[in-house]
């Protein structure tokens, strides 16, 4: 019988919520969510599944204030496992929520199983979405909001409204159909998805007369659009025809103020701008077009969405807003370099978020990964450092608790550095150094624009570049105001450099967050421990721990596995 979550045991309940009750001014948030494969919800023409949650593409909005606690029972009404993932989401000490295959066991289908996690010193925008079996193809993604406490000031007036806008690429085929496809050298790599959605709706002006997304916005007021980007391998270009954006935030940091005409986004990251409804009374085109894509020869994948001022009767007209081209990587790096972290605004706790900077900071470690494609026993992987992972049965935060993951897996086997060993298969995972600094760089050997993203903390982005990285290139790092975020891009042919603190214990994901490379193994585990059991330090498993793999309910000791 299904059961959910903290509900079986309420001793393990409360004592949880008595740790919770630390916390100052946090609430709890209860949500139950329902989900199903749907038919009908048909985005675009074809005939094709949906993943929604209680009935709706996108998912509902998750809408909390930092501090708060979540906890979301999802009943799994799919015919395979199932486990959703909080992008961005650092869950402080307690990686055994994370929604990844490393972390947690699935839900099995059926059955359902309660999340519970605290959205702690971190404010932004953010999403959800299914992290196991190529789901993410289907749908099952939505909006996460983490508010400011009212002592803690926003840098910027509150605005007349806010609109939670996830675009992404999106294909006709059924996500199981191109799972299964992921076997063919061809079509692994080289495939291209087939439209653009916002908020799970086709282009404005699309042939079969779809709903498209529209906003509503009045005369003369201010507006806050959280934008994500949900898709599986495209980033876009993002703009407003005749308005301009202020950048405000990106990923749970303010940025400093810079005003602009478009916005790069890619894969997995989420920004905040705010939009002055300051033209006269008419419809406006919102798009989003792919980058390193002829928009002209795949319009289809041109989002196209509309602004819509209340006092306005007609549709939008004229041409779409042209952006920077598409294949002009330096405007995008450009960009991307001008994007600082703003130094004297509060963040989640009333001190400035930039109270230190990393111009001094101590490098305890520095792995350089580089991805590539490769045949492994003639089938096509991705791989980093030339090994790729391996997803076994058994998660590794699971292994690590019960048995020190003796049997499971092998601490610091994979290469931490580039290497020139055969292409091979292996469970990723390295030893983070707990409270040590983490230099991180990452090399992009694709045609296409990578996205990297680190569960559990944030990455301080130190630095761009092409061709290959040095140490001597350090020199060129911005380190005295490097924003910070959990996703960041990495472009053709060269390298990011970011830094990140390891304050955090856990077993934790670092993936690509391109589906397709995600999922044909550019990922590894990073392994931050803390020898101290002070749940104060990391919170022990959660009192409805679900077991698989190698372990089950009569393998573990009881006053082990389901210690509160």
């Amino acid at each position: 019988m299904a059961f959910s979550g903290f509900h079986r045991h309420p001793l393990g309940y409360l004592l949880v919520i008595g740790l919770f009750a630390l916390s100052v001014n946090a609430i709890d948030i209860f949500l139950e969510w329902n989900v199903t494969l749907d038919s009908t919800i048909q985005p675009a023409s074809q005939q094709q599944p949906v993943i929604a949650i209680n009935g709706l593409f996108p998912g509902p909005l998750i809408n909390t204030t930092t501090n708060d606690f979540v906890h979301v029972n999802v009943f799994n009404n799919l015919d395979e496992p199932l486990l959703f993932t909080w992008n961005g989401i650092q869950q402080r000490l307690n990686s055994w929520q994370d929604g990844v295959s490393g972390t947690n066991c699935p839900i099995l289908p059926g059955t359902n199983w309660t999340f519970a996690f605290q959205t702690k010193d971190q404010i932004g925008s953010f999403f959800y979405f299914p992290s196991i079996n190529f789901q993410k193809a289907a749908g099952g993604f939505g909006p996460i909001r983490i508010n400011n406490r009212n002592v803690i000031a926003v840098p910027f007036p509150k605005p007349e409204d806010e609109f939670d806008l996830l675009i992404g690429d999106w294909s006709f085929d059924n996500y199981k159909v191109t799972r299964s496809l992921m076997t063919n050298p061809t079509i692994a790599f080289d495939s291209i998805p087939n439209i653009m959605l916002m908020n799970g709706k086709p282009p404005f002006g699309n042939p079969e007369g779809k709903a498209f997304e529209s906003f509503a916005v009045t005369q003369g007021k201010v507006y806050r659009f959280r934008i994500s980007n949900v898709g599986t391998s495209l980033s876009f270009n993002f703009r407003i025809q005749n308005h301009n954006m202020l950048l405000v935030e990106t990923e749970g940091s303010y940025t400093n103020q810079t005003i602009l005409d478009s916005l790069d986004v890619h894969v997995g990251q989420s920004y905040s701008v705010l939009v002055t409804a300051n033209q006269v009374d008419a419809d406006y085109f919102i798009v989003a077009s792919p980058k390193l894509l002829n928009a002209t020869e795949f319009s289809s994948l041109v989002g196209v969405g509309v602004l819509h001022y209340s006092n306005s009767a007609a549709q939008p007209v004229g041409p779409l807003p042209t952006g920077p081209d598409p294949f002009d990587l330096d405007f995008s790096v450009n960009q991307a370099k001008s994007i600082r972290w703003n130094m004297t605004t509060g963040a989640a706790r009333p001190n400035p978020q930039g109270t230190f900077n990393v111009t001094n900071v101590t490098i305890s470690q520095t792995f350089v990964l580089e991805n590539s494609v490769t045949m492994i026993n003639g089938l096509p992987q991705a791989v980093v450092n030339n090994v790729s992972y391996l997803t076994i049965d058994t998660p590794l935060k699971l292994a690590d608790f019960l048995v020190n993951g003796s049997g499971v897996y092998q601490l610091d086997e994979f290469p931490v550095q580039s290497v020139n060993l055969n292409a091979s298969f292996g469970v990723s995972v390295a030893t983070g150094n707990h409270k040590g600094w983490i230099e991180i760089v990452l090399k992009n050997n694709w045609e296409f624009i990578d996205s990297w993203h680190l569960d559990g903390f944030g990455f301080y982005t130190v630095g761009f570049g092409n061709g290959d990285w040095t140490p001597e290139l350090r020199n060129t790092y911005n380190l005295f105001d490097p924003v910070v975020r959990s996703t960041v891009q990495v472009y053709p042919g060269g390298w990011t450099a970011v830094y990140a603190f390891l304050d955090n214990p856990g077993m934790w994901n670092l993936r690509s967050q391109l589906l397709k490379n995600w999922f044909l193994g550019q990922e590894l585990y990073l392994r931050v421990h803390d020898s101290d059991p002070n749940p104060a330090k990391e919170r022990p498993p959660p009192e409805n721990l679900l077991l698989c793999g190698v372990f089950n309910q009569s393998s573990v000791p009881a006053s082990v596995h389901l210690r509160p």
